[in-house]
């Protein structure tokens, strides 16, 4: 098999994770569960699959310390820093121009820094399943994930009905992909759910780095003809100076809708090895052990009459009397308190921040 190369990307800003997350320390350099922060799992995770010297890390400007901070085994050079967010297709053509440039014939594994996954063992085989089919197929591979609840806060991706004899993959859990869609309502993710022949789109990738780059060349010529004015200039002393004006005119457009969804050649692997994408605090309460109570509590805090909470305490001393069903995080600078099963609303807390230019709060 070629060289394997994995591509975290580590750019995003967790904005349904304040007041936790920041600009300059969103969600991705947090220990949301566990020890580590959910980067650092992530790397750990790919450690089996590529060295240090084969993982590259795609972030910003803003942050590209906290990444080196706590990443500080992978090679500088590996750390790419765009200068500005334009969303995945960008990234990937970023990573995938370097890796290109060091192997031709290189696989590489595209995945987001702040996902949790529980088995990390089922997770590998997963991969090198993946690995296989982008090889042998030379293909697009992406992980769907088994749903278990009509879950509206998750893309999804509809796998195509074929006979074994045209999909040989197909006993092992692979099937070419017949439509993406969008996160839905209710409704349609219940719907989605009783079909079965619909997963949830984790973000998380598998191909040959040239094949990548000839569907961008394809489906996205534009943004082809920078990245190759880019890969000429790796190593060359204007390279910051390229990259700069190749972003300035490169449009902000996601892998998915930009090259997957016009793609032939793409699959999807089934995944089963308890993946989530922490999009919000109610999946960070959904994943944490609770007490007798129903309560997740973190750091300093009394409960009385109290139930069904997720209490994040940081550095002072909550108490919590006769509530239920809340979710409390405190910060030393602010405090969020709202129901369970409405954090997605926390961005717009965020938006409003930015609107009042508010800036020491973001």
């Amino acid at each position: 098999m070629p060289k394997i190369f994995s591509v975290i990307m580590a750019g995003g800003v967790g904005t349904r994770f304040w007041p936790r997350s920041r600009e300059r320390f969103p969600k991705q350099f947090l220990e949301i569960v566990g020890s580590g922060s959910l980067l650092q799992k992530t790397l750990a995770r790919f450690g089996p699959l590529a060295d240090k010297r084969q993982t590259f890390v795609v972030t910003n400007a803003v942050q590209a310390e906290a990444v080196r901070t706590q990443a500080p085994d992978i090679p500088n050079e590996n750390i790419l820093v765009e200068p500005v967010g334009r969303n995945t297709a960008p990234c990937i053509g970023l990573a995938a121009s370097w890796i290109r440039r060091l192997d031709p014939d290189a696989l590489m594994v595209v995945s987001p820094a702040d996902h949790l996954i529980e088995d990390d063992e089922e997770f590998l085989r997963i991969l090198k399943l993946a690995l296989r089919v982008a090889e042998e197929k030379d293909a697009l591979v992406t992980i769907g994930i088994k749903p278990t609840h009509p879950e509206t806060g998750y893309g999804y991706i509809q796998s195509a009905e074929e006979e074994l004899d045209q999909n040989p993959y197909r006993a092992e859990g692979v099937y070419r992909v017949k439509t993406f869609a969008e996160k839905p309502n209710l409704e349609t993710a219940e719907r989605f759910l009783s079909s079965g022949d619909f997963f949830w789109n984790s973000g998380i990738f598998v191909w040959r780095a040239g094949t990548i780059l000839k569907e961008i060349e394809l489906h996205l010529p534009e943004l082809h003809e920078e990245l190759l004015t880019v890969q000429k200039s790796i190593d060359s002393p204007n390279y910051q100076q390229v990259l700069d004006l190749a972003y300035g005119v490169i449009r902000s457009i996601s892998i998915d809708y930009g090259v997957m969804e016009k793609a032939g050649n793409a699959f999807v692997v089934r995944g089963d090895f308890g993946w989530s994408d922490v999009g919000s605090w109610d999946e960070v309460v959904r994943v944490t052990p609770k007490d007798g109570e129903g309560n997740s509590l973190k750091g300093k805090v009394i409960v009385r009459d109290a139930t069904n909470n997720f209490i994040d305490a940081g550095n002072k001393l909550v108490a919590a009397i006769g509530v239920k069903d809340l979710v409390i995080i405190n910060t030393d600078d602010a405090i969020l308190i709202c129901k369970k099963g409405e954090s997605q609303e926390v961005k717009e807390v965020v938006d409003y921040i930015r609107r009042k230019q508010m800036n020491e709060f973001l």
